[in-house]
Parts: C-alpha cells; sequence; structure tokens
C-alpha cells in the first residue's frame, strides 16, 4: 500500500461537519494535500485554495528558523495575514 492510498483511506473527520453540518474553515486540506501529493495541482487549489500559501509561509518559515532572517518575521506575519484572509474568504464563498 502506498502513502497516497493509506492517506485516502485514513483521512480524519472533521469534528465541526459532523456536529454542526458545515464545513469548517480547515475542510478539504487533508484532501488537497492528496491532490498534490498525486500532481493534481489545480484540483488542490480547487479543494483549498490557501495550500499554496501555506505550503510558501511554512517553508519560509523552516528557512527563517534555520537563517533567521533580518526581516523574517515581518514576512512571516503578511503570509499569516494572506493565509488568513484566504481561507475566511473561502469559508464564506462556500457558506453563501
Amino acid at each position: 500500500m502506498g502513502v497516497i492510498s493509506f492517506l485516502e483511506k485514513n483521512m480524519l473527520s472533521c469534528h465541526i461537519k459532523e456536529q454542526f453540518g458545515f464545513d469548517c474553515i480547515g475542510c478539504g486540506m487533508q484532501r488537497a494535500i492528496v491532490h498534490l501529493l498525486k500532481g493534481e495541482f489545480v484540483e488542490a487549489f480547487y479543494m483549498y485554495p490557501a495550500i499554496y500559501t501555506l505550503i510558501i509561509m511554512f517553508g519560509y518559515l523552516l528557512l527563517h528558523l534555520k537563517f533567521n532572517f533580518k526581516l523574517g518575521h515581518k514576512v512571516l506575519l503578511y503570509l499569516f495575514v494572506t493565509n488568513i484572509a484566504i481561507m475566511l474568504t473561502n469559508f464564506i464563498l462556500k457558506h453563501i
């Protein structure tokens, strides 16, 4: 069994969706990661639009922790705010 099939069979369920019946702000992230691993980049974006900016943010965070960039904290703040804005916009558009 490969990694992708293992992930597809063992995805975590969303407790907010189970309890309240609507997607939470993070719903779709696991499926987007599986799409990325399969090479389905457009599908990953449609599943969870913040997936690429999250990857950039965490990648930059790792680099900042290693090399301690002078303005790294400000770049991370902007990336964080950008990700939150994308997630909230996606959440609102799903529920209109």
